[in-house]
């Protein structure tokens, strides 16, 4: 199988762990993998290549997981922020599809860093959001999502409403395998899907196997909630790092 995006040596290496660690987050937390794995990868190579492979990972990874955590999720929440990302999502990605490689390094590196800022900050809201506000997050995602970094806005969301961690966990992994659904026919329509896109997606998916089932089975001793702050931490990292590198 020829290896995709002219990927070799360390780069492959790289991104073959990045994938790993990424599908560890998401299987123990349930959001942060394609955050951490488009943010990687735009130290190798143009972050775009990676949008619709961590997609199609996105939902094969939604698919082992629904089963044991579908009683857990919040429908009404699911069902309008979805409904605001399928808003959002068509004109971002033909913004984004039309970018050089530099100017969406910097854009996808500053929003996570943003996002990152946020999440860490502790935020909470102190009123119960309304339909239209909950609309307007979802649009918000739906901007963000053309790179595959949609699940941020909606994990501050989340996180700020206190939900309980089997709840966020179970609303986020079927978000972001909804919200994926949606966006992949966009992008194969602004021509960013190739036959890449699959090969990668093929020699990802036992990476993303292992990962997921590792982080599903918990096998770290930090609760949900520091978890999540360890990954949010390292995922500021690889903005810090990819902003520097569309500067240099």
């Amino acid at each position: 199988m020829p290896i995709p995006f002219d990927l070799a040596g360390w780069p492959l290496a790289w991104m073959a762990l990045v994938v790993l660690g990424a599908a560890y987050i998401r299987g123990y937390s349930g959001f942060g993998f394609s955050a951490l794995v488009v943010s990687a990868s735009a130290l190798v190579t143009n972050p775009l290549n990676f949008v619709p492979v961590v997609m199609l990972l996105e939902i094969a990874a939604t698919a082992g997981q629904a089963p044991a955590v579908l009683k857990d999720v919040n429908r009404p929440l699911l069902g309008w922020l979805l409904a605001g990302a399928t808003i959002g999502m068509p004109v971002s990605i033909a913004l984004l599809s039309s970018l050089d490689t530099d100017l969406l390094r910097l854009i996808i590196s500053i929003w996570i860093l943003i996002m990152c800022a946020a999440l860490l900050s502790g935020w909470s809201l102190r009123r119960k959001v309304g339909t239209a506000g909950t609309v307007g997050v979802g649009v918000v995602s739906g901007l963000a999502n053309a790179a595959a970094i949609g699940g941020l806005p909606v994990a501050l969301f989340l996180t700020a409403q206190n939900l309980l961690a089997s709840v966020f966990r179970a609303t986020m992994i079927f978000y972001l395998c909804a919200i994926d659904i949606v966006a992949l026919p966009i992008l194969g329509y602004a021509g960013v899907i190739s036959t890449d896109t699959f090969i990668a997606a093929a020699l990802c998916i036992p990476l993303l196997g292992a990962g997921v089932w590792l982080g599903g089975r918990k096998f770290v001793l930090a609760a949900p909630e520091n978890f999540r702050r360890m990954a949010i931490s390292l995922l500021a990292f690889l903005a810090v790092l990819g902003l520097l590198k569309s500067l240099i």
